[in-house]
């Protein structure tokens, strides 16, 4: 019988968003609550063109808090972000860090993550503190512990390909980045930016 999905792009780690969830559905609260408010007292004189802002606003709000996520396939490290989706084949990763946000390279391209990231305060101590680079141990904040937890994935990955960071033969790995694009947040976006326009001569 013919697997139903390649095993090698099942989720092995799903990371949770460190930051603006709380901030990103507010801000979709409210502009929820404005759209609504712009349909409901349009023959009132309530202007269409703050209904339709609100909406872009909302829209921005879920595709750039609420949207981007983190996870692991046996494979690739996978970033969504506001607009697109972010294959990075493991093995190919040559160097990574969490500060504000998890920055990764592979490919010779820098790629980045709004999913994982400390503060300025935090990312400023744990480059001071020596402790910061050890493996993961009790008490552990959870950044730091899905820092290692990635580390540990791309190591593995490239033991199975036999290749070591930034050598020859990890340069010349096939396929180590690829992009989709996000159709239907593009499409949302491009649908406000549109409505908020006609409003502003309606």
């Amino acid at each position: 019988m013919a697997r139903l999905q390649d095993d090698r792009e099942a989720v092995v780690e799903r990371f949770t968003p460190t930051s603006g969830r709380v901030s990103g559905w507010a801000a979709l609260a409210l502009s929820v609550t404005v759209v609504v408010a712009a349909v409901a007292y349009r023959d009132e004189g309530f202007p269409m063109w703050v209904g339709a802002a609100a909406l872009l606003v909302g829209v921005l709000a879920w595709a750039a808090m609420l949207r981007p996520a983190l996870w692991v396939t046996e494979e690739h490290l996978v970033m969504r972000n506001l607009g697109e989706t972010v294959h990075i084949r493991l093995a190919a990763v040559e160097e990574m860090a969490v500060r504000q946000v998890l920055a990764v390279r592979a490919a010779d391209r820098r790629l980045v993550s709004t999913v994982l990231g400390r503060t300025w305060r935090k990312t400023v101590t744990s480059r001071r503190d020596p402790s910061a680079a050890d493996g993961p141990r009790e008490g552990m904040g959870y950044v730091d512990w899905a820092e290692h937890r990635i580390r540990e994935l791309v190591d593995a990955a490239r033991e199975r390909a036999g290749v070591t960071a930034g050598s020859r033969e990890q340069l010349a790995l096939p396929d180590a980045v690829r992009r989709e694009p996000a159709a239907v947040p593009l499409a949302l976006i491009g649908v406000a930016l549109v409505l908020l326009v006609v409003s502003l001569f309606l």
